[in-house]
């Protein structure tokens, strides 16, 4: 019975030790498969036009662009826009041990196939679509609309077809996932049916990227040429949107009246829409299926542009125009164009079937999403706002606990963790949130952080206990037991926190701390230490 132990044990330190060279020593490979790589038809010709806008900025400018970012800022950058959480230090394994050529590419493939893509993207995007409000009881799903809405951007389904799905769909908020979007205006204090002047306004923001809800209360005084019954008659589509026992349905017929400012009397508003007349059907289907119609039409542009500015947004913290949901409908910009890159991007978005995937895979292979947010010689704020450099931006809340728990981990948090973490991390992220904060729809706005956050970060419970001494769930003591050396276990503390290696003087000082600390209970600590410095540094808050 006793040689059966000793051969179990001996196993299994052989399995622990061959992880751990594997985890903390880049692996020594004579040859690798070449990775598939998913590029779409003209994707080439696609970003030479969007590079060439950027360059005849920079020129225009006289502006030095940044060199381009290496591989692992690059990937970092990706990750947080796409999955809200940094690579794990299993991932850039794997990364590194892919062709130099092809590793960019194959990291955005990589996580689009991930479930944490569809999840983050599609949280990101239904604050856009229903707010961030949890919405009336009972008639509205927050959660079953926005795994909805993961599962579409997983399958890459068209985004106009979604679009037209959330704009026009009927049944059960339950059933039928997209109607949620109507649902969440209902009045559940009046008169228990959707509200259309929020909808108007909702579907003016996310899709056309318009505000055209300024109007809402009186004509644009302000040299526009929007009137009050400009917003009024779009809101008329949605009127005949009416809750039921069956759920959204269209009741043919109901009338939208409403009183203008300064008229005498209500009066029955017709609907119609506020430019591109031209491009609205003028009968078939119900009024909604017309309005979807319309705004997800091919000459309808604005329609593109909102999206294209928002999932750029996303990716990198900054859109192309801000605010992001208001982009002038005559590309009032200098010679009445567009900002670089914006009208290539969506030309090509329209022309390839509305692909968000593509479009995504678009825009990670600019130089101006490649760029360094750091160079040789000085940078301006000019620099950023043309994206001569790439922009530094303060890490989201979401992101900033989601890049905490994968720090503390040696492998990918994703879909495929134990059941437990899962459970845990959700635990630990609502009160993490609750305690940081959220900017709710305002998302893309440029505040710094407050001292409250600095203090959660420095004393609050989440770093502590990522960081303490916990061989199965915190990557600080693994790798505290597991390195060969000091300088490996201060490497791959970097790589884990900061995606990157450390620089020769910072190698130096953390070896030093950790220099002759022959208790292993002493060392653990010590490296401990350096991963709660390390997850404090003002770096890991911040995109760059």
């Amino acid at each position: 019975m006793w040689l059966k132990n000793i051969a179990f044990i001996a196993l299994a330190t052989l399995l622990l030790a061959s992880l751990a060279n594997w985890l903390l020593l880049p692996p020594k490979v004579n040859a690798i498969d070449r990775p598939t790589i998913v590029v779409s038809d003209g994707i080439d010709t696609a970003r030479l036009a969007i590079n060439e806008q950027f360059q005849k900025v920079w020129q225009d400018n006289d502006l030095k662009p940044a060199p381009k970012a290496d591989d692992l800022t690059i990937a970092r950058r990706i990750s947080l826009g796409l999955t809200g959480t940094i690579p794990s230090l299993e991932e850039i394994r794997l990364l590194e041990n892919r062709p130099a050529e092809d590793r960019i590419a194959w990291w955005v493939n990589h996580l689009l196939e991930d479930r944490r893509f569809g999840d983050y993207m599609a949280e990101r995007l239904s604050r856009a679509y229903v707010g961030t409000e949890n919405g009336p009881f009972l008639v509205f799903r927050k959660r079953r609309f926005v795994t909805w809405l993961s599962d579409q951007l997983m399958a890459n389904r068209p985004y106009d077809e979604l679009t037209r799905d959330l704009i026009a769909e009927t049944g059960l908020w339950t059933d039928h996932p997209g109607v949620n979007f109507i649902t969440a205006t209902i009045d559940q204090d009046g008169t228990k049916e959707p509200d259309v002047a929020r909808l108007a306004g909702r579907l003016t923001r996310a899709f056309l990227a318009t505000r055209i809800d300024c109007v809402q209360c009186h004509d644009d005084n302000l040299g526009g040429d929007l009137k009050q019954s400009d917003f009024h008659e779009l809101a008329s589509f949605f009127r005949e949107a009416q809750n039921s026992f069956v759920g959204i349905r269209d009741d043919k017929g109901k009338p939208y009246n409403f009183k203008y400012l300064y008229g005498d009397e209500e009066v029955t508003v017709p609907a119609q829409v506020p430019f591109n007349q031209d491009l609205l059907k003028e009968s078939g289907g119900t009024l909604r299926q017309r309005l979807a119609d319309w705004v997800t039409h091919p000459e309808n542009k604005p329609f593109a542009r909102a999206i294209v500015n928002r999932v750029w947004a996303v990716m990198t913290g900054r859109p192309l125009v801000q605010p992001v949901d208001n982009i002038p409908l005559d590309g009032s910009f200098e010679e009445g164009t567009y900002p670089a890159g914006l009208e290539p991007l969506t030309d090509d978005f329209i022309a390839h079937g509305y692909d968000l995937k593509r479009m995504i895979r678009l825009i990670a292979s600019t130089e101006a999403f490649q760029r360094d947010s750091r160079a040789d010689h000085e940078l301006t704020a000019e620099h950023e706002a043309t994206w001569a450099s790439y922009p530094v931006t303060r890490l989201r809340p979401e992101q900033v606990i989601g890049s905490i728990n994968q720090a503390s981990s040696l492998h990918t948090l994703n879909a495929d963790s134990h059941v437990l973490t899962k459970l845990v991390t959700f635990g630990e992220t609502n009160d993490f949130l609750k305690r940081y904060g959220d900017a709710g729809e305002d998302e893309f706005n440029m505040d710094g952080g407050t001292i409250p956050q600095r203090l959660l970060m420095m004393n609050g419970n989440l770093v502590k206990e990522r960081t303490k001494n916990n061989f199965i769930r915190n990557s600080a003591t693994r790798v505290a037991s597991l390195s060969p050396n000091d300088q490996v276990a201060v490497e791959t503390a970097f790589l884990c926190v900061l995606t990157r290696r450390p620089t020769e003087a910072e190698l130096e000082h953390f070896v030093g701390r950790l220099k002759n600390k022959d208790i292993k209970a002493n060392r653990s600590q010590d490296l401990e230490d350096v991963f709660w410095a390390l997850m404090n540094c003002t770096e890991f808050a911040w995109n760059h």
